[in-house]
């Protein structure tokens, strides 16, 4: 029997740098501890094909071992070369995906608090056992239900735990994180930034020819939504018709309905209201074969904004009727308090404006109120209209029935887009019934939380209300200053502050 002490001949040899010092170390100590609780002695692991003192070598962590070595030690330590080499035990790996999955068919079909105690229990178990791969999928989900709830400080958070576990991961790995992180951003209000993170990585994976049909779909499809609520119109359809040559490459029925979903939003705003209702219908019948609730009430809300374009204001009541009744019954409390926003709207055109202002009263009852403005002043970044009201395109959603107004209503942190909304149609139902002061309090309430988030179609059709309004109160200039703002934001089609759109890829 030769003598293997110092390797097999082959690959085994004495071990340099401290990386592989460390790799080669933990691997020694597995070996160790599988052979002490197997009861082995060294001899006999070793035997017939190496000695007791190769062995002894490897435990020390001083020599890296062959393949043929490892797998002969596996066989005799009775797991699997991947568990010897990675500690990964395949039953402990089966056993977390399996909870994965539980996870998140928890989160698709019911509750996010209750997503979030498996999530947690899978995080803490892969982090024990040291699999980065499963914990970075419990991370993840961790960061989906946090959207849910509605705690976008939290959600950002776990993604940015995602993107540091996976940093030397490729790009591709890394997009879910990166999405999830700029949909956080999009919800809290910050329509720019989210965009940024969207184009950084669009440019990113195209320019270092990592053009991955999933990871750039998930990336178009989240970036349509802060494009339409800043007036990018231009690139919304853009981003829209890429999401679509490249849905035939992805064979993943949720993405292609978050697709269909997202780009029934530029449909809407090019006016082609039929091929929005179809496309959404595709994307309903595909989240019902997948029971994903949320979306699933996303697709009803998108649908009553759509009817509520067409004028059809009865069947849009209907629809976000729906929507909220679902979002509602999984907890999610800020998607739940966006939809009675454009509610509220349909409630109004209908003539039904006192259960339209008992809708929103109690959405910023507790929410801080911004500083009014006594008249808008110049814009430095114009920019074009978008549809009014229009609901951002989130990933999923928050809170519970009984949620107060801290838990739900609309802040300038949390849903700041709607909470504008908000003021804007309590203008509108205070200027109806004649209170000039309440209707110009609500109006400025309405741009102080718009112009922090660079909306701004819905900052354009503010100014030429809160014009109108101080016009026929005879404060001819303020009015004026009003109209400018508005003309400024509108001046500038398809154009963000982001410079140049982001690089495409080879279709």
């Amino acid at each position: 029997m030769a003598d293997r002490s110092a390797g097999d001949g082959r690959t085994a040899g004495t071990v340099t740098g401290a990386a592989g010092a460390e790799s080669t170390a933990e691997l020694g100590r597995r070996v160790l501890r599988l052979r002490t609780e197997r009861g082995f002695t060294q001899r006999q692991l070793a035997e017939p094909a190496y000695t007791a003192a190769y062995v002894s070598t490897l435990e020390a962590g001083k020599v890296r071992p062959s393949e043929a070595a490892l797998r002969h030690l596996a066989d005799r330590l009775g797991v699997s070369y991947e568990e010897l080499t990675t500690g990964r035990s395949p039953r402990d790996a089966t056993r977390l995906r399996a909870a994965l999955t539980d996870a998140r068919r928890a989160l698709a079909t019911g509750a996010a608090e209750d997503a979030t105690g498996l999530f947690e229990e899978v995080r803490d178990e892969a982090e024990r056992l040291g699999f980065a791969e499963e914990r970075s999928a419990a991370l993840l989900g961790l960061g989906d239900c946090a959207l849910e709830t509605g705690e976008l400080t939290l959600a950002r958070d776990h993604f940015e735990d995602v993107e540091r576990l996976l940093a030397g991961e490729p790009l591709p790995r890394r997009i879910p994180a990166i999405r999830g992180r700029a949909v956080a951003h999009l919800l809290a209000g910050e329509l720019r930034y989210s965009c940024y993170l969207l184009e950084s990585a669009i440019d990113e994976l195209n320019a270092s020819g990592l053009h991955d049909p999933y990871a750039l779909l998930l990336l178009y499809t989240a970036a349509i939504a802060p494009y339409m609520d800043m007036g990018a119109h231009a690139r919304a359809v853009r981003a829209a018709e890429l999401a679509l040559a490249l849905a035939p490459s992805v064979d993943d029925p949720g993405l292609i309905a978050r697709m269909h979903r997202g780009v029934a939003r530029t449909l809407i705003a090019e006016g082609r209201t039929a091929e929005a209702d179809a496309s959404l219908a595709k994307a309903q019948e595909l989240y019902e074969q997948l029971r994903i609730h949320t979306d699933l009430a996303h697709c009803h809300w998108m649908r009553g904004y759509v009817h509520a374009q067409d004028g059809n204001l009865e069947r849009a009541e209907r629809e976000l009727r729906t929507a909220r009744d679902m979002l509602a019954s999984k907890r999610a409390a800020l998607f739940t308090v966006q939809v009675e926003v454009e509610l509220a709207d349909v409630l109004r055109r209908r003539g039904r404006t006192a259960e339209a202002e008992a809708l929103l009263l109690p959405l910023l009852a507790r929410s801080p109120a911004p500083e009014p403005v006594d008249a808008p002043g110049p814009v430095e970044t114009p920019e074009p209209a978008t549809a009014p009201g229009a609901a951002p395109e989130p990933m999923t959603a928050p809170g519970g029935p009984g949620a107060t107004a801290d838990e739900a209503g609309l802040t300038a942190e949390r849903g700041a887009v709607h909470a504008g909304g908000a003021h804007r149609l309590l203008g509108l139902i205070a200027d109806e019934r004649g209170d000039v002061e309440a209707a110009e309090e609500h109006y400025c309430a309405a741009l102080s939380l718009l112009e922090r988030t660079g909306a701004a179609g819905d900052l354009a059709d503010l100014c030429r209300l809160l014009g109108d309004l101080l016009r026929r109160e005879g404060r001819l200039e303020a009015a004026m200053d009003a109209y400018r703002t508005g003309l400024g934001h509108r001046a500038a089609p398809g154009t963000t502050t982001l410079g140049p759109a982001p690089a495409e890829p080879p279709m």
